[in-house]
């Protein structure tokens, strides 16, 4: 493969390690500029439709990925007033033979790090830490990017892969986020912790007006993640901070017993005062373009936001495999490729957090919708997000 020259990518998270695997397979060299003192992730469970794995295959890291994933036998969600089973899908054979790949739920630390060895064993991939971006130039030739000590950093073009708050996006945007008014506080409890009776090999939501509980396994069934989702009652700032066991409580006082034991298990907690933004028209902005939560950070209510940066990163590669390896061309590619999509998934996740956390009347509506529903009308519903593929990324010119 012909040498390409230098991509710099900003951001050394799960979108751009991704990136930095696609843009070598395109016969690129690649410097992550990250801000932290090393590479690496924090945070707790995931969780991967299939397209997530279809992402990692054409990344060439399918298999690592999976090795460190735990296969869920459902999807299943119950009132969590009531105790009420509201809807259960499958996501076994006929799901895996629907969608060509499984349904899984990880740590996100291990998707990283399955994303990171794939980036090292490349030797194509050079990590600059304790460099935080502060701007971009750019002219015919390539691009100019500019870090905290004024020193500049030299490629043929920039991925702005910096994250919900990125620099770049500020500098070529400037448009505000959307602070949701939505709290999620996640925590890891360790299996002995954990309620022998919700030991499920599920991905488990419990829904209740205005908030939601979520439980899943990690990391063999040794762990277990515990997600809780409120409507704050006090003017959010976006951001992360250490979380407190008397707040979560104050907001589940209603919740059945059974669920409510879930806020009881953690031994500490980390506080997500969650943000989005409104989709945009325009990613790339010539040899800068955006890629995952930086071009459409999005709510969790899908649990699509590292799938769809996975897949920015394969659909960025591609667009360059079309386009001969120019990378203004290639970037115009990927944003007509990715927008409309990413957009979708970033309006239904909003509307799928009003769902989940419908009360009154609407809430009964919900659950009268999903009940009785037979998978096969739960596939047919998700086929629109879960089955996309590399084959089928680029946007038809």
């Amino acid at each position: 493969m012909t040498e390409q020259g230098s991509v710099i990518v900003a951001g050394g998270g799960i979108g751009g390690l991704a990136a930095a695997l696609a843009l070598v397979r395109q016969g690129f060299s690649v410097d992550v500029l990250e801000q932290a003192a090393e590479v690496g992730e924090i945070g707790a469970g995931i969780q991967l439709g299939p397209n997530a794995f279809h992402a990692f295959d054409a990344l060439g890291v399918g298999e690592t990925a999976r090795s460190r994933s735990v296969f869920t036998d459902e999807m299943v969600m119950h009132d969590a007033l009531d105790e009420t089973l509201v809807a259960r899908v499958p996501t076994g054979e006929a799901f895996r033979r629907r969608f060509a790949n499984p349904y899984a739920v990880i740590h996100r630390a291990d998707v990283h790090l399955s994303l990171l060895e794939g980036a090292q064993k490349t030797g194509r991939v050079r990590f600059l830490t304790s460099t935080r971006v502060e701007r971009v130039e750019q002219d015919d030739d390539g691009v100019t990017v500019f870090d905290q000590h004024g020193k500049g950093h030299r490629g043929v073009a920039v991925i702005a892969a910096d994250g919900v708050r990125s620099v770049i996006r500020q500098q070529l945007v400037g448009d505000p986020p959307r602070v949701s008014g939505h709290v999620v506080y996640r925590a890891v409890v360790d299996k002995k912790d954990f309620p022998v009776d919700l030991q499920w090999n599920a991905a488990s939501i419990w829904v209740g007006p205005n908030y939601h509980l979520v439980h899943y396994p990690l990391r063999g069934g040794e762990q277990y993640n515990v997600v809780v989702t409120f409507h704050s009652r006090d003017k959010e700032e976006w951001g992360v901070t250490e979380g407190s066991q008397a707040e979560v409580r104050s907001y589940f006082t209603d919740t059945c017993p059974r669920a409510r034991r879930l806020i009881e298990l953690p031994k500490s907690w980390k506080r997500w005062a969650t943000a989005d933004r409104d989709p945009i028209g325009q990613w790339s902005f010539g040899r800068a373009t955006l890629l995952g939560d930086a071009a459409h950070p999005m709510l969790q209510y899908l649990a699509q936001g590292a799938c769809m940066a996975l897949e920015d990163a394969v659909t960025l590669g591609e667009a360059l495999r079309a386009s001969d390896n120019d990378v203004v061309k290639a970037f115009e590619l990927y944003q007509r490729s990715r927008i409309v999509r990413t957009a979708r998934v970033v309006l239904s996740a909003r509307e799928m957090g009003r769902i989940y956390h419908a009360k009154g009347v609407e809430r009964l509506v919900r659950n009268d919708l999903w009940q009785g529903r037979t998978p096969e009308r739960f596939y047919d519903a998700m086929a629109w997000l879960y089955g996309w593929t590399a084959d089928t990324c680029l946007t038809t010119p």
